[in-house]
């Protein structure tokens, strides 16, 4: 325990100043900024929408992009940075040859990189709640203090890291196994603008591709909030395409330690 812990450390020592942390809070910061400025300015267009479609609306200016394209990518840059630290400094054989058990120093990695997500994710719930709020404050015809959205829109955020588990997972693999940038990025590009196309088709089996279950998640929540008419806006948080990512991650992850405990890592 003590190993993983010390190997947790190191990772964030060597990622806080890099693009690969940075982006984790930026990226929300930058995100909420734009979308609440451009909702500041055209904010006569809202303004009559009771207050659960006004939170609806602009929280879905959010998601939509989030869901189908930036979280993908944004996994896929996060976890090619992560171990092209080790990749780029040659320190792969290195490492292993420390007295820390591999398994340690890889699951340190692996959920290093999980809580990257996660704080990126948690991140932009929270400052959707500010940002929206913040309108509030500027425009006070808005509706947006009149409705609690916040436990949904947490709970929402939950379901979507579920989803990526399966992405970050493989993603995470392939930036193990090679070092040069476009195997493992050019990989998840191809699949990612796969996973969209086969969402967007409704291809009944789409559920099986780890890289569309953001999307078959946020699209089975609006369903559900769609369908009900109460102020709740309850939707499920386990779904099918939720079951299949963990189920990627695990696999993946085991797949993955297999590999760095069976061969010795070249850079």
């Amino acid at each position: 325990m003590s190993g993983f812990l010390l190997s947790i450390q190191s990772e964030f020592y060597k990622t806080r100043k890099t693009l690969a942390f940075l982006s984790a809070i930026l990226l929300p910061l930058i995100l909420c900024i734009l979308i609440t400025v451009g909702f500041y300015t055209h904010a006569d267009k809202i303004m009559f929408y009771p207050a659960r479609m006004q939170w609806f609306k602009f929280s879905g200016a959010f998601l939509g992009v989030m869901g189908s394209l930036i979280l993908p990518i944004l996994i896929i840059f996060q976890t090619f940075s992560i171990n092209n630290i080790e990749h780029r400094a040659e320190m792969w054989k290195s490492l292993f040859s420390l007295p820390i058990p591999k398994w340690s120093i890889y699951s340190a990695k692996y959920v290093y990189t999980v809580f990257l997500n996660a704080l990126c994710l948690t991140l932009f719930a929270g400052l959707i709640i500010a940002s929206g709020h913040f309108l509030n404050v500027l425009n006070p015809e808005l509706k947006f203090n009149q409705f609690d959205i916040s436990a949904i829109l947490f709970k929402l955020h939950l379901k979507l890291f579920l989803a990526s588990m399966g992405i970050l997972s493989i993603q995470f693999l392939l930036s193990l196994l090679w070092a040069d940038f476009l195997k493992p990025m050019g990989i998840g590009f191809v699949l990612t603008v796969f996973g969209i196309i086969t969402a967007n088709l409704g291809w009944k089996y789409a559920f099986t591709i780890p890289y569309t279950h953001p999307m078959l998640a946020l699209s089975s929540m609006m369903k559900q909030v769609l369908n009900n008419k109460n102020e709740q806006m309850e939707f499920d948080l386990l779904s099918r395409e939720i079951y299949v990512s963990l189920a990627v991650a695990v696999i993946t992850f085991l797949i993955g330690y297999f590999v760095v405990n069976n061969r010795s890592i070249k850079n």
